[in-house]
């Protein structure tokens, strides 16, 4: 039988869940939920679209819902509102912010008796076990990670959030120097500051105070505070020109030594490079939410991360053919 998937909130991330459910053979989306008029949204596939006052009305007819709301100030009301009625999955991505997050979300899916995962996609997700498996296998050892170049949804999110702000990209770029000396395995000690910079466009509102706007990017707590930023004003047309496409990627380093003197040196070196952020998150996402419903149809109820599912249960193949074809 397949998962029956829901999808609230329809922006980059929800149309790339739209396409990734529609690739995975045990997946059937059946519904879309949006804060705007359900009339004036357009989606690819015929599943209906609801308001998102109507949710209570599908608790019975859906099997797990991935919530595509930004990490700034959506998710963290959306995923605990939302474990109430749902098996639920989000991206949230605010790295100092997690256990806050995850205490929040645990608390409201075991009172309810779902299942919660948070903070699903390539980093926090992908890369958190590539780290994981860093450092139990190097336990002596650093961890390294790099982001970028790229455009980062979570900051451009939370950069457009801000007063006047039309429209913005965050590129995140890692600093070249600081990355070639990781991958020698130099083992340097490297600041926030010093493995990455930002660099913000915007587009403002006609008459905005781009100096308020400025220092309000270049201080933004989890976001810019502790790194070199750069930020722009573009027009609208330069900004649809150059910066409309959403590629992403990054580099995840566990540096180590080994040998009862220490004398052997190894580095792991786990990288992704996509064409397309949001579509290649919520494909980890759907193969998340394909974990959680199997979690929960096992009893299970409450938070988790990534870290805590098996990884067959991500997959939609057999464990005879994940050990005959994959291991």
């Amino acid at each position: 039988m397949a998962i029956r998937l829901g999808i609230i909130g329809y922006g980059n991330l929800g149309r790339g869940v739209e396409l990734a459910a529609a690739n995975a053979p045990d997946m059937e989306l059946k519904v879309v939920f949006t804060r705007r008029d359900p009339a004036s949204v357009k989606v690819h596939t015929d599943v209906p679209v609801v308001n998102v006052s109507e949710v209570e009305k599908w608790q019975d007819k859906l099997d797990v819902v991935i919530i595509c709301g930004g990490s700034a100030t959506d998710l963290p009301v959306q995923t605990p509102e939302y474990a109430q009625y749902f098996n639920v999955v989000d991206s949230f991505d605010t790295h100092a912010r997690i256990p806050e997050h995850f205490a929040n979300v645990d608390a409201a899916a075991k009172e309810s008796g779902h299942i919660a995962v948070i903070s699903c996609g390539w980093d926090p997700g992908l890369f958190s076990l590539a780290r994981v498996y860093g450092n139990a296998i190097l336990p002596e050892g650093k961890d390294y990670t790099f982001w970028g170049k790229g455009v980062s949804q979570g900051h451009s999110d939370a950069v457009r959030r801000i007063e006047g702000v039309k429209d913005a990209r965050q590129y995140t770029i890692p600093v070249p120097a600081a990355l070639e000396a990781v991958r020698n395995g130099e083992n340097p000690e490297l600041t926030t500051r010093q493995k990455h910079t930002r660099e913000v466009f915007v587009v403002a509102e006609e008459g905005a105070d781009r100096e308020k706007i400025t220092e309000e990017i270049k201080t933004m707590p989890n976001y810019f505070d502790e790194y070199d930023t750069t930020v722009h004003f573009i027009d609208e047309e330069e900004m649809k020109r150059n910066h409309s496409t959403m590629e992403h990627g990054g580099f995840v380093f566990r540096t180590g030594k080994t040998g009862w003197e220490n004398e052997h040196q190894h580095v792991i070196e786990y990288s992704l490079k996509l064409d397309s952020n949001p579509e290649f998150t919520t494909s980890v996402l759907v193969a998340v939410a394909r974990a959680a419903a199997r979690m929960h149809a096992e009893g299970q109820k409450g938070g988790r991360t990534i870290l805590d599912i098996p990884p067959a249960y991500l997959s939609e193949k057999s464990g005879e053919e994940l050990r005959a074809h994959l291991l």
